[in-house]
């Protein structure tokens, strides 16, 4: 898919400008190399959802980087180009480079690995921990991918790193689809011992949402191995879920339309409807004063009327709670929501 672009306030052929929340405000501006936002474009929904975030942002004391990618392929972007954690959205890229391999390797999800004992960190969020308390058990890579994009499980994201796909490796996938603006080197047990190093893991808001949009919209992995079958998304009902010849891509985004975590966060304006929703969430330790270090989600959105887009949010120097950060995502949700959508506010 070609993408049109939008950046709202260019002031110069290399350099664009919003105005920021105090908090932001010794930023440097944002460079269109970074941001690959780089082609004004005047069509009048993506121009009305720009103004809409310029205007939102502007009032709300957080730094917040929002990408957003409509299904007419125009681009929205808004304090792209800095460098955002990742925190837990690092395990969307990290499904994406196992689901690779695996089918690279001619094996099924539903393969089989033992968890030993010592894989199993205690001091980290980890619902598999909870349930195999003793560890020294066996699980497939399915339900390892189940436990990391839809509870966000730590142990389960480090236990793929260790069995199927390394920290550099992917990274390296990624980079090979052709994107980058991101970073992935350390992992969830890196990041507990030594929460500076959530910021090894970063991307640029439109890193993610290409990377979600490719992932829903277009082929990722090869269709023509041994073990692949048609799948049909289960969303199709509604209009816009499409046909994969590829298992593995199917699972992916099935896994993602579940996901348990961020109810208040892209999704919260949407339950009321019939859209319908996959997305990764990302969540920060505490910082000192006790906010949040980073908040983030990334979704693709299926509208009943026959839309869909992708959007990233990415939270950081937020001067609010996790309750009240967590609402600034969803009033950004909802103003895409509706500009594409077409429904007005009461």
């Amino acid at each position: 898919m070609k993408y049109r672009h939008l950046i709202f306030g260019i002031l110069s052929v290399t350099t664009v400008s919003v105005t920021l929340p105090l908090a932001a405000q010794s930023q440097t501006p944002v460079m269109m190399a970074e941001s690959k936002c780089s082609d004004m474009h005047t069509e009048s929904e993506s121009l009305s959802i720009q103004i809409a975030l310029e205007d939102f942002v502007r009032t709300h004391d957080a730094d917040i980087g929002i990408a957003v990618i409509t299904d007419r392929g125009d681009t929205v972007c808004m304090n792209n180009g800095r460098k955002y954690p990742m925190n837990s959205v690092m395990k969307l890229y990290q499904a994406m480079a196992v689901a690779d391999v695996m089918q690279q390797r001619g094996h099924r999800l539903d393969s089989m690995i033992t968890v030993s004992r010592k894989e199993m960190e205690e001091d980290t969020y980890s619902p598999m921990r909870d349930q195999y308390p003793k560890g020294d058990f066996r699980i497939s890579i399915a339900d390892l991918l189940k436990y990391s994009l839809q509870q966000s499980d730590n142990n389960a994201c480090d236990i793929l790193f260790h069995h199927v796909i390394g920290i550099s490796e992917t990274d390296r996938y990624i980079r090979n689809l052709g994107i980058s603006g991101f970073a992935i080197s350390a992992s969830e047990a890196d990041m507990h011992a030594d929460t500076a190093r959530v910021y090894e893991n970063w991307n640029y808001p439109i890193a993610a949402a290409i990377l979600i949009n490719r992932l829903f919209t277009e082929p990722v992995f090869d269709s023509d191995q041994k073990g692949n079958e048609n799948c049909e998304n289960e969303h199709d009902n509604i209009g816009i879920g499409r046909r994969y010849d590829n298992i593995y891509q199917c699972f992916i985004t099935e896994t993602l339309n579940e996901c348990t975590t961020g109810r208040n966060r892209l999704a919260r304006p949407l339950l009321p409807t019939n859209a319908v929703i996959g997305h990764k969430t990302g969540t920060g330790f505490p910082s000192a004063n006790g906010h949040p270090q980073g908040i983030n989600d990334v979704g693709f959105v299926r509208l009943p009327n026959g839309r869909s887009y992708s959007i990233a949010v990415f939270v950081k120097s937020s001067r609010y709670d996790m309750e009240e950060t967590e609402r600034l995502i969803a009033e950004v949700s909802e103003i895409v929501w509706r500009e594409v959508s077409g429904e007005q506010t009461e």
